[in-house]
């Protein structure tokens, strides 16, 4: 790989690999997979940034894959069965990654990657819900065995928990309106997207329906968040990632919502704070993707990574 100082890449590897992830060759940059090392990937998602981690890391570099999705682990034993030998894959929610890296031996190791958010295979598929796009059942779950549907949770929540939640995690200006039309015409269950669709776009006013952002995107993502609980122990599971880093090892966490970006600088800026830090913060400002990135994954627009280095033993205090 070509690198420079800001840790961007030129455009080196393929893309036209089957599983490019976002930000792919800025993590292979900070990363710098190697033979013999070890390395986790807490949301396999379609296993491009995995696949990279093992290929990199040829012959002896392993790897623990981690995602809720059952349909992610699944598709993940096809993808890296020709590393089969190298990788450990479980089924699992990243806030249960000690107990998971400790059963499967991987502890001190030397990358963990996050890459939060939803998928792409999830947002493409009609039945999992995620998209006011496709018609569909309101789900939501990225884990479908376990939890209340987003039908489910619309179905009980109070109206001024549902506004909170759509103001705070949606960012959605018309937080009140959407909220008690939600609750009015629940009534008869709200188990569709293409219906939850409807009633957003009638509660929001005509000239705001126009915007360049399509009127349903903040609430689907904020149901979308509360429904996974994705803020839920994220600062706490990035605290765990840097307990398992060996010295030298290295974290990269990739955040699409300026509330998971926020959770992962000020975590990483309390792991780095004197006088025991246990981590050295290495991008001091969030990386974006190129223009070229951009272009090719429109998704990618609003990803932000931060990197950061395991320094110390354990931290007092």
């Amino acid at each position: 790989m070509l690198k420079d100082e800001s840790g961007k890449t030129e455009n080196c590897l393929d893309f036209r690999h089957s599983h490019v992830a976002v930000l792919l060759n800025e993590v292979l940059y900070w990363i710098s997979p190697d033979q013999g090392k070890s390395y986790i990937d807490c949301t396999l998602g379609m296993s491009g940034m995995a696949e990279m981690l093992l290929q990199e890391s040829a012959p002896s570099g392993r790897l623990l894959g981690i995602d809720r999705d059952a349909e992610a682990i699944a598709q993940a034993h096809q993808v890296l069965a020709p590393y089969h030998e190298r990788v450990e894959l479980r089924h699992g929610n990243f806030t249960s990654l000690k107990a998971i890296a400790e059963e499967a031996g991987f502890t001190h190791v030397d990358g963990i990657v996050f890459d939060l958010g939803v998928s792409s295979p999830q947002l493409s598929q009609a039945e999992r819900g995620f998209s006011f796009m496709k018609d569909g059942p309101l789900d939501m779950r990225m884990d479908q065995s376990t939890g209340p549907t987003a039908a489910e949770f619309l179905l009980h929540i109070s109206e001024k928990a549902l506004e909170r939640i759509l103001r705070e995690y949606g960012e959605e200006r018309f937080a009140k309106r959407i909220a008690r039309a939600i609750v009015e015409e629940r009534q008869e269950p709200i188990t569709t997207t293409s219906r939850l669709s409807e009633i957003i776009r009638r509660a929001i006013p005509i000239p705001a329906r126009r915007g360049r952002l399509h009127y349903a995107t903040r609430t689907f993502q904020a149901l979308r968040i509360a429904v996974n609980g994705e803020l839920d122990g994220l600062a706490d599971v990035l605290r765990d990632a840097s307990s398992l880093l060996g010295p030298g090892g290295r974290l990269c966490v990739i955040a699409f919502h300026s509330l998971e970006d926020r959770i992962v600088k000020h975590t990483f800026r309390e792991l780095s704070a004197k006088p025991s830090p246990l981590l050295s913060l290495l991008t001091k400002k969030p990386l974006t993707p190129t223009r070229e990135e951009q272009r090719r994954n429109p998704r990618s627009r609003s990803a932000k990574l931060r990197v950061a280095e395991r320094v110390t033993g354990e931290r007092s205090g």
